[in-house]
């Protein structure tokens, strides 16, 4: 009984467990991707057009990157109740938004709602500060791999709440804004005692390889899985039992990864780590050198990172090669935002009806990008050793194409725009981070990346809240005045009299501000 206690103390402190426990809480957290599938509803139920749509969305994605408060909160007090407070966020912004919507509340004006969003948004920060700073400290030799998984698993969120939500199967489109409120709160705090930094060994184990291997083929085979079953429900019609049995296998990937943990707990023998460091010293200094001669040519980035000069803030505020960072990371997190936060209405413009699935698409495009992008960079940096900014330029090169793809309007944009933007924006939030810290160390890495992450609202408020949402509506109203205009030719070329003034400007409710009406381009030709 006592080995049995002894076995499952280990099980609970193991850094795989904590590792696990927050890759289950990224995929639940990020609920901001999921703002191209609650826009639509919010838009029909409180009336809103497309411009007062995108303040909300600028709304978000300011509540989603000021992390200053859950950064201090996890410096002040212990983590868990950074995640208790993430979820009452999540749960007061999007429950009372759900309220609003759906007549159980009173109408609030937009600033209102703009500031509920932007307290549940603002929850996502305590819950990524978590994940990362957990996780970070308990695998310090491990760090790329380890924040582009939780990065991945985050943007992947909402593509399994969005798969969760067909399986529910319910016709009031209003139940996804209350999933979003209360599912991810229940996930959290299920998890807020799991996710935490552990003592113990911390350095690098012979283990760890062949773990991150496993961790890296659950993570292609959950894209791939996500992938199929987005594309059947699209073009197959399902029935809900085969719908319920793709959710259920989801579960049971995302549950996968626990194994680890399990092996390493119950399976193996608990001296052996200890063993490796009771080799004769011969033998060590013999595979010191053949270490060496192997790996003469190759860069480790974290023995390079440790002969750097560490910036404090204030002075990497005042270099160029900050400026220019934050200025990239505007241009391209702020255009992929953008479609992000709008592709229900670009999907709609270019005559698709089922906005959700291409919002699952684009998460899954985001994940592989955020995971790719950070894999890729370390290779080019350790195997060829060009600077990682070359991986950023090419990040950039997928996001101009995907927004090409959009502007022409041809077959299959939906398809090739979303993995083309969502490749490229994943990339960003993996190569970013690690170019600042190849640039300007880690001694303010923390308040560093909090200042990189409002480069995503600023360039969200740029292209979405000024330029994209004016041009939208202007080319609307356009085609409103132009569809007014044949119906008018057409009763006098019937009747041979014009139409009055009140049937002439009438229209269909709000579909010529989101379908293809009366000109040879749709709308979403003109955004990007």
């Amino acid at each position: 009984m006592t080995g049995l206690h002894s076995k499952l103390s280990s099980f609970f402190n193991n850094k795989w467990f904590v590792f696990v426990g927050a890759m289950w809480m990224q995929s639940f957290a990020g609920t901001g991707y999921l703002f191209g599938s609650i826009s639509p509803v919010i838009k029909s139920s409180l009336g809103y057009n497309q411009r007062q749509i995108a303040t909300l969305g600028v709304a978000k994605d300011l509540g989603g990157s000021i992390g200053f408060l859950s950064g201090t909160l996890s410096e002040i007090l212990p983590l868990w109740s950074a995640l208790l407070v993430g979820s009452l966020q999540n749960l007061i912004g999007y429950g009372w938004i759900w309220l609003v919507i759906t007549g159980r509340a009173v109408p609030l004006p937009l600033s209102m709602i703009c500031i509920l969003i932007f307290i549940g948004s603002n929850g996502e920060t305590n819950f990524n500060t978590v994940a990362l700073v957990s996780c970070v400290q308990n695998f310090p030799t491990s760090r790329g791999p380890v924040v582009g998984i939780l990065k991945g698993f985050a943007g992947l969120s909402g593509a399994i709440l969005t798969q969760i939500y067909t399986m529910i199967h319910t016709p009031d489109h209003a139940t996804l804004v209350f999933m979003v409120a209360v599912g991810p709160t229940l996930i959290i705090i299920a998890l807020m005692f799991i996710v935490r930094p552990i003592g113990g060994k911390k350095q690098l184990q012979s283990s760890d390889g062949p773990s991150f291997v496993f961790i890296y083929s659950v993570c292609l085979l959950l894209a791939a899985y996500l992938m199929v079953v987005t594309l059947l429900e699209d073009l197959v019609d399902l029935s809900h039992s085969a719908t319920i049995l793709f959710t259920l296998v989801l579960l049971l990937l995302l549950v996968l990864p626990i194994v680890i943990p399990l092996l390493l707990t119950f399976c193996t023998d608990d001296t052996s780590p200890d063993q490796e460091s009771l080799l004769p010293v011969s033998q060590n200094e013999e595979a010191c050198a053949s270490e060496q001669s192997s790996d003469q040519h190759k860069v480790i980035p974290s023995e390079v990172e440790d002969e750097i000069l560490d910036f404090s803030l204030l002075q990497t505020l005042k270099t160029a090669d900050f400026w220019l960072l934050f200025l990239s990371l505007v241009l391209g997190s702020g255009s992929g935002l953008t479609v992000i936060d709008n592709l229900g209405q670009i999907s709609q413009s270019l005559g698709y009806e089922e906005t959700h699935v291409y919002v699952s698409m684009i998460c899954i495009w985001n994940f592989l990008g955020r995971i790719g992008g950070g894999y890729i960079s370390e290779t080019i940096i350790s195997e060829h050793s060009y600077p990682r900014p070359v991986a950023l330029a090419a990040a950039q090169v997928l996001l101009a194409i995907g927004h090409l793809f959009f502007a022409m309007a041809w077959p299959g944009t939906m398809y090739i725009g979303t993995l083309l933007i969502g490749l490229g924006y994943g990339a960003h939030w993996s190569i970013v981070p690690a170019t600042a810290s190849d640039l300007f160390g880690l001694k303010s890495f923390g308040a560093l990346y909090n200042v990189l992450t409002m480069a995503s609202p600023v360039g969200s408020l740029i292209f979405s809240g000024v330029i994209v949402s004016g041009i939208y509506d202007y080319e609307a109203e356009q085609q409103h005045k132009q569809h007014n205009s044949q119906q008018s030719l057409l009763g006098r070329l019937a009747y041979g009299t014009s139409l009055g003034v009140d049937e002439a400007s009438k229209c269909e409710g709000m579909h010529p501000y989101i379908r293809w009406e009366a000109t040879d381009q749709p709308i979403a030709a003109q955004l990007i």
